[in-house]
């Protein structure tokens, strides 16, 4: 099932994303964050509404081959407007160790994720279709042994979680803001399967896939409210 919400202003769908975390961490669901622009005021307001998270358990579902204190990093963006405001922190915390590089850091978290069933996983979508850090057309996307991969990227190596990780959440959830992630989003929710748009093979297998987006994000969609 994939249940897409349109709000009229972006604040309205991160409160909306805060308040599916929120669920999750209080059930101590394991939880996949992802980074990028529209994420941070949802982390803020999850904090907000539960300072509690010491029943959660966080993974990311990408990140880049960086140092964990660099301005690029995933774990930063959440460090900063999440696990920084908690009273109490959540009881694991599993970063990607991108500083030991893509192979490495692939490594260690196919290893850590082995057995793992995630009970959310927030997505995001790139103007070009991607998520977390399943580019279009990458060979990342046929991936099904694996749970997490190293793959180039023209700025700095990434690793993901691969599709089968991710779409074994309980709940994927996208959060897609603005107008420059219209046409992504109707390829998404609108067409076909394709690996020229990754997150149209991304919906939760056997649970729901919530979309949460603002106006300008939906505006190529036709027939949502």
């Amino acid at each position: 099932m994939t249940d897409i919400r349109v709000f009229e202003v972006q604040a309205e769908a991160q409160d909306a994303a805060a308040e599916l975390l929120v669920e999750a961490a209080r059930a101590g669901a394991p939880i996949a964050l992802s980074g990028g622009d529209a994420p941070g005021p949802a982390y803020e307001q999850a904090a907000r509404l539960e300072p509690d998270w010491s029943a959660a358990r966080l993974w990311w579902g990408d990140e880049r081959c960086v140092p964990p204190d660099d301005e690029r990093s995933n774990y930063l963006l959440t460090k900063k407007n999440l696990l920084d405001r908690l009273e109490r922190q959540p009881a694991d915390v599993h970063r990607i160790r991108g500083e030991l590089g893509g192979e490495h850091a692939a490594d260690e978290y196919d290893r850590l994720l082995e057995g793992v069933a995630l009970g959310l996983a927030l997505q995001g979508i790139g103007p070009d279709g991607h998520t977390a850090s399943l580019f279009p057309n990458s060979p990342a996307l046929a991936e099904r042994e694996r749970r997490a991969v190293a793959v180039p990227h023209e700025d700095v190596e990434r690793v993901t979680m691969t599709l089968p990780v991710l779409s074994g959440a309980r709940r994927v959830v996208f959060l897609v803001l603005g107008e420059a992630k219209a046409e992504a989003v109707a390829r998404a929710f609108a067409g076909e399967p394709d690996p020229a748009t990754p997150a149209s093979l991304l919906r939760s297998a056997e649970g729901e896939t919530i979309v949460l987006l603002d106006r300008a994000a939906a505006a190529k969609l036709d027939n949502v409210g």
